[in-house]
Protein backbone atom coordinates (compact mmCIF):
# COMPACT_ATOMS: atom_id res chain seq x y z
CA UNK A 1 0.00 0.00 0.00
CA UNK A 2 1.26 3.55 -0.90
CA UNK A 3 3.21 5.30 2.44
CA UNK A 4 1.20 8.92 1.92
CA UNK A 5 3.30 10.80 4.47
CA UNK A 6 5.79 12.97 3.34
CA UNK A 7 8.83 14.60 5.52
CA UNK A 8 8.38 18.57 6.39
CA UNK A 9 11.74 20.20 7.07
CA UNK A 10 10.33 22.71 9.78
CA UNK A 11 13.73 23.42 11.81
CA UNK A 12 13.89 19.39 13.26
CA UNK A 13 14.01 16.16 11.66
CA UNK A 14 11.89 13.20 11.27
CA UNK A 15 8.28 14.63 11.44
CA UNK A 16 5.86 12.68 8.90
CA UNK A 17 2.94 14.70 7.90
CA UNK A 18 0.08 13.29 5.46
CA UNK A 19 -0.20 14.56 2.02
CA UNK A 20 -3.73 15.78 3.03
CA UNK A 21 -3.01 17.64 6.08
CA UNK A 22 -1.88 21.15 6.45
CA UNK A 23 1.10 22.25 8.29
CA UNK A 24 1.49 26.59 8.62
CA UNK A 25 5.19 27.05 7.88
CA UNK A 26 5.26 29.01 11.16
CA UNK A 27 4.72 25.72 13.19
CA UNK A 28 6.98 24.10 14.99
CA UNK A 29 7.39 20.22 15.09
CA UNK A 30 9.95 18.71 17.05
CA UNK A 31 11.11 14.99 16.13
CA UNK A 32 8.86 12.02 15.81
CA UNK A 33 5.94 14.06 15.41
CA UNK A 34 2.99 12.67 12.77
CA UNK A 35 0.47 14.54 11.85
CA UNK A 36 -2.41 12.17 10.40
CA UNK A 37 -4.50 12.64 7.14
CA UNK A 38 -6.71 15.83 6.96
CA UNK A 39 -5.06 17.58 9.81
CA UNK A 40 -4.80 21.66 10.26
CA UNK A 41 -2.07 22.92 12.27
CA UNK A 42 -1.99 26.75 12.29
CA UNK A 43 0.96 29.19 13.12
CA UNK A 44 2.22 29.67 16.46
CA UNK A 45 1.77 25.86 17.38
CA UNK A 46 4.27 24.23 19.11
CA UNK A 47 4.24 20.16 19.28
CA UNK A 48 6.66 18.48 21.07
CA UNK A 49 9.02 15.12 20.17
CA UNK A 50 6.25 12.14 19.77
CA UNK A 51 3.47 13.70 19.60
CA UNK A 52 0.96 11.97 17.20
CA UNK A 53 -2.03 14.33 16.04
CA UNK A 54 -4.92 11.92 14.69
CA UNK A 55 -6.95 12.50 11.74
CA UNK A 56 -8.74 15.69 10.87
CA UNK A 57 -7.78 17.29 14.25
CA UNK A 58 -7.40 21.46 14.21
CA UNK A 59 -4.54 22.72 16.59
CA UNK A 60 -4.81 26.78 16.12
CA UNK A 61 -3.77 29.81 17.94
CA UNK A 62 -0.53 30.39 20.39
CA UNK A 63 -0.99 26.40 22.00
CA UNK A 64 2.24 24.71 22.83
CA UNK A 65 1.65 20.94 23.11
CA UNK A 66 4.76 18.71 24.90
CA UNK A 67 6.19 15.57 24.16
CA UNK A 68 4.36 12.14 23.84
CA UNK A 69 1.17 12.98 23.31
CA UNK A 70 -1.73 11.30 21.36
CA UNK A 71 -4.55 13.16 20.07
CA UNK A 72 -7.08 10.61 18.33
CA UNK A 73 -9.53 12.30 15.45
CA UNK A 74 -11.75 15.26 15.64
CA UNK A 75 -10.01 17.07 18.68
CA UNK A 76 -9.69 20.78 18.28
CA UNK A 77 -7.09 22.41 20.24
CA UNK A 78 -6.84 26.30 20.87
CA UNK A 79 -9.69 27.64 19.17
CA UNK A 80 -11.34 30.82 20.04
CA UNK A 81 -13.34 30.54 23.64
CA UNK A 82 -16.95 30.26 24.02
CA UNK A 83 -17.22 33.48 26.11
CA UNK A 84 -19.32 36.56 25.05
CA UNK A 85 -16.35 38.59 26.59
CA UNK A 86 -14.42 37.07 24.27
CA UNK A 87 -12.40 40.39 22.15
CA UNK A 88 -10.08 38.86 20.30
CA UNK A 89 -7.10 38.51 22.64
CA UNK A 90 -4.25 36.15 21.09
CA UNK A 91 -4.66 33.82 24.13
CA UNK A 92 -2.56 30.91 24.85
CA UNK A 93 -3.41 27.21 25.52
CA UNK A 94 -0.10 25.25 27.06
CA UNK A 95 -0.82 21.53 27.35
CA UNK A 96 2.25 18.90 28.89
CA UNK A 97 3.73 15.88 28.50
CA UNK A 98 2.14 12.13 27.71
CA UNK A 99 -1.68 12.77 27.81
CA UNK A 100 -4.59 11.23 25.59
CA UNK A 101 -7.22 12.86 24.25
CA UNK A 102 -9.48 10.96 22.45
CA UNK A 103 -12.23 11.62 19.61
CA UNK A 104 -13.80 14.87 19.52
CA UNK A 105 -12.39 16.38 23.00
CA UNK A 106 -12.40 20.54 22.65
CA UNK A 107 -9.94 22.68 24.52
CA UNK A 108 -10.49 26.21 24.04
CA UNK A 109 -8.00 29.38 24.40
CA UNK A 110 -8.60 31.62 27.47
CA UNK A 111 -10.35 35.23 27.02
CA UNK A 112 -7.98 38.01 28.15
CA UNK A 113 -4.50 39.39 27.11
CA UNK A 114 -1.95 37.55 29.41
CA UNK A 115 -4.30 34.67 30.49
CA UNK A 116 -3.75 30.20 29.05
CA UNK A 117 -5.76 27.42 29.27
CA UNK A 118 -3.26 24.92 31.24
CA UNK A 119 -2.92 21.21 30.93
CA UNK A 120 -0.55 19.10 33.06
CA UNK A 121 0.74 15.93 31.72
CA UNK A 122 -0.07 12.35 32.25
CA UNK A 123 -4.26 13.28 31.72
CA UNK A 124 -6.61 10.49 29.82
CA UNK A 125 -9.78 13.14 28.14
CA UNK A 126 -11.92 10.41 27.25
CA UNK A 127 -14.42 11.11 23.82
CA UNK A 128 -16.85 14.13 23.55
CA UNK A 129 -15.31 16.16 27.18
CA UNK A 130 -14.35 19.81 26.86
CA UNK A 131 -12.25 22.15 28.38
CA UNK A 132 -13.16 25.85 28.57
CA UNK A 133 -11.66 28.77 28.84
CA UNK A 134 -8.80 29.95 31.54
CA UNK A 135 -9.28 26.30 33.11
CA UNK A 136 -6.41 24.56 34.85
CA UNK A 137 -6.15 20.65 35.10
CA UNK A 138 -2.92 19.05 37.03
CA UNK A 139 -1.60 15.90 36.30
CA UNK A 140 -2.64 12.54 36.06
CA UNK A 141 -6.43 13.19 36.09
CA UNK A 142 -9.29 11.41 34.33
CA UNK A 143 -12.35 12.63 32.64
CA UNK A 144 -14.75 10.34 31.48
CA UNK A 145 -16.49 10.96 27.93
CA UNK A 146 -18.91 13.75 27.54
CA UNK A 147 -17.51 15.84 30.19
CA UNK A 148 -18.16 19.58 30.29
CA UNK A 149 -16.16 21.40 31.87
CA UNK A 150 -17.16 25.37 31.92
CA UNK A 151 -14.47 27.92 31.98
CA UNK A 152 -12.37 28.99 35.33
CA UNK A 153 -12.60 25.67 36.45
CA UNK A 154 -9.58 23.97 37.89
CA UNK A 155 -9.24 20.75 38.36
CA UNK A 156 -6.06 18.82 40.99
CA UNK A 157 -4.31 16.25 40.45
CA UNK A 158 -4.98 12.77 40.02
CA UNK A 159 -8.79 13.03 40.53
CA UNK A 160 -11.46 11.00 38.68
CA UNK A 161 -14.22 12.99 36.82
CA UNK A 162 -17.17 10.13 35.79
CA UNK A 163 -18.85 10.56 32.71
CA UNK A 164 -21.79 12.99 30.97
CA UNK A 165 -21.66 15.41 33.54
CA UNK A 166 -21.25 19.31 33.69
CA UNK A 167 -18.68 21.44 35.91
CA UNK A 168 -20.09 25.12 36.84
CA UNK A 169 -17.84 27.85 36.15
CA UNK A 170 -14.85 28.83 38.87
CA UNK A 171 -15.19 25.53 40.51
CA UNK A 172 -11.92 23.75 42.12
CA UNK A 173 -11.80 19.99 42.27
CA UNK A 174 -9.24 18.98 44.68
CA UNK A 175 -6.61 16.67 45.08
CA UNK A 176 -7.76 12.98 44.58
CA UNK A 177 -11.22 13.78 44.66
CA UNK A 178 -14.13 11.28 43.29
CA UNK A 179 -17.28 12.28 41.11
CA UNK A 180 -19.82 9.72 40.02
CA UNK A 181 -21.16 10.11 36.54
CA UNK A 182 -24.12 12.48 36.35
CA UNK A 183 -23.53 14.45 38.99
CA UNK A 184 -24.09 18.29 38.75
CA UNK A 185 -21.13 19.87 40.14
CA UNK A 186 -21.69 23.42 41.10
CA UNK A 187 -20.13 23.34 44.27
CA UNK A 188 -16.14 23.22 45.10
CA UNK A 189 -15.39 18.80 45.70
CA UNK A 190 -12.23 18.98 48.36
CA UNK A 191 -9.40 16.90 47.84
CA UNK A 192 -9.78 12.91 48.89
CA UNK A 193 -14.00 13.21 48.74
CA UNK A 194 -16.27 11.40 46.99
CA UNK A 195 -19.33 13.22 45.51
CA UNK A 196 -22.20 12.02 43.41
CA UNK A 197 -25.90 13.05 42.92
CA UNK A 198 -28.08 15.88 41.82
CA UNK A 199 -27.52 17.82 43.28
CA UNK A 200 -24.14 16.74 43.97
CA UNK A 201 -23.17 16.27 47.59
CA UNK A 202 -20.19 14.61 49.07
CA UNK A 203 -20.61 11.27 50.03
CA UNK A 204 -17.43 10.71 52.29
CA UNK A 205 -13.88 10.26 51.86
CA UNK A 206 -12.82 8.64 48.23
CA UNK A 207 -11.24 5.12 49.75
CA UNK A 208 -10.81 3.25 46.92
CA UNK A 209 -9.03 6.16 45.12
CA UNK A 210 -6.61 6.28 48.27
CA UNK A 211 -5.48 3.05 48.25
CA UNK A 212 -5.04 2.61 44.91
CA UNK A 213 -3.10 5.87 44.93
CA UNK A 214 -0.31 4.63 46.61
CA UNK A 215 -0.95 6.95 49.71
CA UNK A 216 -1.24 3.86 52.35
CA UNK A 217 2.55 3.60 52.06
CA UNK A 218 3.44 7.29 53.08
CA UNK A 219 4.81 7.72 56.69
CA UNK A 220 3.08 11.11 56.69
CA UNK A 221 -0.50 10.23 55.74
CA UNK A 222 -2.83 8.88 58.29
CA UNK A 223 -6.19 7.38 56.90
CA UNK A 224 -7.92 7.44 60.95
CA UNK A 225 -6.89 11.08 61.04
CA UNK A 226 -8.30 12.38 57.80
CA UNK A 227 -11.30 10.31 58.36
CA UNK A 228 -11.73 12.11 62.07
CA UNK A 229 -10.99 15.19 60.22
CA UNK A 230 -13.43 14.77 57.85
CA UNK A 231 -16.07 13.74 60.37
CA UNK A 232 -15.37 16.91 62.21
CA UNK A 233 -15.50 19.31 59.38
CA UNK A 234 -19.01 18.01 57.72
CA UNK A 235 -20.44 15.99 60.28
CA UNK A 236 -21.07 19.67 62.76
CA UNK A 237 -23.71 21.51 63.58
CA UNK A 238 -21.23 24.92 63.90
CA UNK A 239 -20.13 27.05 60.92
CA UNK A 240 -17.42 25.89 58.63
CA UNK A 241 -14.83 28.43 59.64
CA UNK A 242 -15.54 27.66 62.90
CA UNK A 243 -14.31 24.01 62.56
CA UNK A 244 -11.49 24.59 59.81
CA UNK A 245 -9.94 26.41 62.62
CA UNK A 246 -10.77 23.97 65.46
CA UNK A 247 -9.13 21.26 63.04
CA UNK A 248 -6.61 23.54 62.12
CA UNK A 249 -5.55 23.78 65.82
CA UNK A 250 -4.94 19.54 66.32
CA UNK A 251 -3.53 17.99 64.93
CA UNK A 252 -2.67 17.01 61.23
CA UNK A 253 -0.88 15.10 58.65
CA UNK A 254 -0.58 16.17 54.98
CA UNK A 255 -4.01 14.83 53.91
CA UNK A 256 -6.22 16.31 56.64
CA UNK A 257 -3.83 19.53 56.32
CA UNK A 258 -4.58 19.81 52.28
CA UNK A 259 -8.65 19.49 53.30
CA UNK A 260 -8.15 21.98 55.81
CA UNK A 261 -6.57 24.22 53.57
CA UNK A 262 -8.57 23.61 50.62
CA UNK A 263 -12.01 24.05 52.72
CA UNK A 264 -10.33 27.34 54.42
CA UNK A 265 -9.86 28.94 50.26
CA UNK A 266 -13.22 27.34 49.25
CA UNK A 267 -15.29 29.69 51.69
CA UNK A 268 -13.43 32.86 50.49
CA UNK A 269 -15.15 35.53 49.06
CA UNK A 270 -14.34 34.73 44.88
CA UNK A 271 -14.87 30.98 45.30
CA UNK A 272 -18.31 29.01 45.27
CA UNK A 273 -17.81 26.98 48.37
CA UNK A 274 -17.56 23.37 49.51
CA UNK A 275 -20.24 20.74 47.99
CA UNK A 276 -22.51 19.68 50.77
CA UNK A 277 -22.94 16.94 52.21
CA UNK A 278 -25.32 14.08 51.46
CA UNK A 279 -27.97 14.10 54.73
CA UNK A 280 -27.93 10.88 56.56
Amino acid sequence: MENKNTEIKSGFSGVKVHQNAFVDPSAKLHDGVIVSQGAIIGPNVTIGEATEIGPNTVITGRTQIGSNNKVFPNVFIGLDPQDLKYKGADTEVIIGDNNTFRECVTINKATDEGQKTIIGSNNLLMAYSHIGHNCELGNGIVLSNSVQVAGHVTVEDKAIIGGCLGIHQFVHIGYLAMIGGMTRVDRDVPPFCLAEGHPGRLRGLNRIGIKRSGLMENKDFNLKLLQSTWNLLFRSDDAISNLIEEAMRGELDFSSSKLCNFLKKSISKDRRGPMPTVNL
